[in-house]
């Protein structure tokens, strides 16, 4: 079977995202580190962290990194590990607030990506499909994301849709399995 060496799991929000790229680092034979964007910053944040550190099991690595995840996957990425990015929709809000440079930090995710040395694995929000947000800044966000997650896309040799838990390949067309 075909080896991928990178990915990226797209969908709406409660998807099932997480949970297919947790499958598939668990099933892959190496090591999953998960490299976490989330910040607690409020009970219902810190609820939603729980949940998703319960559902992974006890063979997964964690890193939690709200900003230098290119750095964080050329610091820890190594032969004989999957690093599961989840997720990028957290990481693009958390830039926004700290004043990045957006698209500079996109083009080096992006070179990051080409240049892995293990196998990685993005989540991200597909957010572009819902109504126009009514302020500035919420348009900022979601433009910035449908071109990070363009970026990504383009960098991946993989791309899946998850909708409502069932994963739908989008890149490259179907007929070629997921593999690790």
């Amino acid at each position: 079977m075909e080896n991928i060496r990178t990915l990226l799991v797209t969908g709406g929000a409660r998807s099932g995202k997480s949970s297919f790229a947790q499958t598939l680092a668990e099933g892959s034979g190496l090591a999953p580190l998960l490299i976490a964007t989330a910040q607690a910053s409020d009970d219902e944040m810190r609820a939603r962290i729980q949940r998703h550190q319960r559902d992974r099991n006890k063979d997964w690595a964690l890193v939690e990194e709200p900003l230098a995840i290119c750095d964080r996957i050329n610091e820890l990425c190594e032969p004989g590990l999957v690093l599961v990015v989840d997720c990028l929709t957290l990481w693009l809000a958390n830039l926004m607030f700290a004043g990045a440079d957006i698209e500079a930090t996109t083009r080096r995710l992006s070179d990051v990506v080409a240049a892995s040395r293990c196998p990685l694995i993005f989540v991200t929000n597909e957010v572009g499909s819902g109504i126009v947000p009514d302020n500035a800044l919420a348009r900022a966000f979601r433009d910035h994301q449908g071109r990070l997650n363009q970026s990504i896309a383009r960098a991946c040799e993989r791309v899946v849709l998850v909708v409502s838990g069932y994963p739908l390949q989008v890149k490259p067309p179907l007929g070629a399995p997921i593999d690790f």
